[in-house]
C-alpha cells in the first residue's frame, strides 16, 4: 500500500472544496511531497491562479531562524511572487488584512508530536482569526513522526498555558496535525469552519521511517527523525542552563554542561526504569548558544528501542538527578520565553508548576507518572472522537 500525505491527495485530482476558491497557504520549506516538490508549486500546477498568499510559522518560511523569539519578517516569495506573511514576528495571529484576499486557508505544516512545538499553536491562532472572518481552514494532514499510539506526560495545566501550549494535551500527544487542529478547535471552543484532508495508508503505530517518506527538517534544530524521537523529553533543557546540544550537529540528542560529572549522574539513574535507550557519556563544545566554545560534560541519548523508549521520563529523571547533585550550579532560565515575560520558562515547558516543584522535592518520576494516569485516561477519552486513523 502506497503512503501519501494530504497535499498529495488534494493535488491528485481537483478537490471540490478548492475549486474556484482563493487560497492562502500556511507552510515552510519542509512542506514538500515525497519527491521534494514544494506544496505551493503542487497547488499552482493543479489550481492555477488560485493561490494568493503564503503564511509562515516560527523559524521563517525557509526554517532559517533559530530558537526562542527570533522573529522573521514579511516578504515576497521569489519563486511565485506571492506575499509571505510571517506569523512569528510583529504578530502571531493573521490580521484581517492578511486574510482579505482568501476564501480558504490551507495548512500544510509538519509536526513532531510534542506539545511545545509551536506550529500547532500558530494553527490555533489561525483558526481563531478565520472563525472571526468566516473563512474555512483545511488541514492537509501529515504523519506524527513519533507515532500516533504512544502518549506520555502530564496534561497541560491552564495556569501554564502559553505559546508552547494552549490546550490541555500531554507533552507527547499522539495526534497528527489534522487531529490536533480538530481537537483544539473543539476543546478551546473556537468553532472554526475546519476540514482535514487525511493521509492515505497511515497507521497509528507507524514511526516516521516506516512511511518511506523523506525527512525534511521542519526547523533548524530538528535535523532528523532521531532528533524528533528524543525531543519530547530533551526540550525541557531549554528552560535551564544545561545545553540541549544547540550549536552542535546533534541538537537535543546531546545534553550537558561544564560543571557535570558522568559517574554521579549515572549512579543516580541506575535505579530508574529508563527503557529503550543508552545514555552514553561524552564531552562536546557548542559553537553557539549556551556554553559556547566551552567543553560540556554530558550524554548522547541513543534510542535502542523506539517503541519502549520514554523520552519525557528519561529527561525528567536526568533533570532530577542534576538538580539534586548540583544545586549550586544548576539554574533555571529566567524569562522571557516565547513572549511570556513573567512566568518561569520551565513551568511553561513542563506545563505544570507543581510537576517542577515535585521534581525538586525528590518525588520519583515513576510516582509522578502514576499521578498523571487519571488525566491521561481522560485525555484518551477526549481525543477518541477526533482520531482519523485506526
Amino acid at each position: 500500500m502506497v503512503f501519501s500525505i494530504g497535499i498529495e491527495e488534494v493535488c491528485r485530482n481537483t478537490h471540490p472544496l478548492l475549486v474556484g476558491k482563493r487560497l492562502g497557504l500556511l507552510v515552510n520549506q519542509a512542506s514538500t511531497d515525497s519527491r521534494f516538490v514544494h506544496s505551493r508549486d503542487l497547488l499552482n500546477a493543479v489550481y492555477p491562479g488560485q493561490l494568493t498568499c503564503l503564511f509562515s510559522p516560527q523559524h521563517g518560511f525557509f526554517s532559517e531562524k533559530q530558537d526562542n523569539m527570533i522573529e522573521s519578517d514579511h516578504g515576497i516569495d521569489s519563486a511565485t511572487g506571492l506575499p509571505i506573511y510571517s506569523l512569528y514576528g510583529e504578530t502571531r495571529k493573521p490580521s484581517s488584512a492578511m486574510l482579505s484576499n482568501i476564501d480558504v486557508l490551507l495548512v500544510d505544516l509538519p509536526d513532531v508530536g510534542t506539545r511545545v512545538y509551536t506550529f500547532i499553536w500558530t494553527v490555533v491562532h489561525c483558526l481563531e482569526a478565520t472563525a472571526d472572518a468566516g473563512i474555512q481552514v483545511i488541514v492537509l494532514d501529515r504523519p506524527n513522526p513519533i507515532g500516533g499510539h504512544l502518549v506520555e506526560g502530564n496534561v497541560l495545566s491552564s495556569s501554564s498555558a502559553s505559546f508552547v501550549g494552549r490546550c490541555a494535551i500531554p507533552m507527547r500527544h499522539g495526534l497528527t496535525m489534522g487531529e490536533l487542529a480538530l481537537f483544539c478547535n473543539r476543546e478551546l471552543q473556537i468553532n472554526a469552519d475546519l476540514a482535514v484532508i487525511p493521509m492515505k495508508n497511515w497507521r497509528r503505530s507507524m514511526l516516521f521511517p516506516e512511511t518511506g517518506f523523506p525527512w525534511v527538517f521542519p526547523s533548524p534544530n530538528m535535523p532528523s527523525f532521531a532528533t524528533a524521537l528524543v525531543y519530547p523529553g530533551q526540550v525541557i533543557w531549554e528552560g535551564t542552563n544545561i545545553s540541549e546540544g544547540r550549536g552542535t550537529a546533534l541538537p537535543f540528542e546531546l545534553v550537558g554542561a561544564p560543571f557535570l560529572d558522568h559517574r554521579p549522574i549515572l549512579d543516580v539513574l541506575t535505579v530508574q526504569d529508563l527503557p529503550g535507550c543508552v545514555l552514553r557519556p561524552i564531552r562536546f563544545e557548542p559553537t553557539s548558544g549556551k556554553w559556547m566554545q566551552q567543553t560540556c560534560t554530558g550524554f548522547h541519548i541513543h534510542v535502542t528501542d523506539a517503541v519502549r523508549f520514554r523520552p519525557y521520563r528519561t529527561s525528567l529523571a536526568l533533570l532530577q538527578a542534576i538538580c539534586s547533585l548540583y544545586p549550586d550550579q544548576f539554574a533555571y532560565k529566567p524569562p522571557p520565553y516565547e513572549y511570556e515575560f513573567d512566568r518561569l520558562p520551565m513551568d511553561l515547558i513542563i506545563g505544570d508548576q507543581q510537576v517542577r516543584i515535585a521534581l525538586e522535592q525528590g518525588v520519583p518520576v515513576a510516582e509522578l507518572e502514576q499521578q498523571w494516569q487519571p488525566e491521561l485516561e481522560a485525555y484518551h477519552q477526549q481525543r477518541r472522537t477526533v482520531l482519523l486513523y485506526e
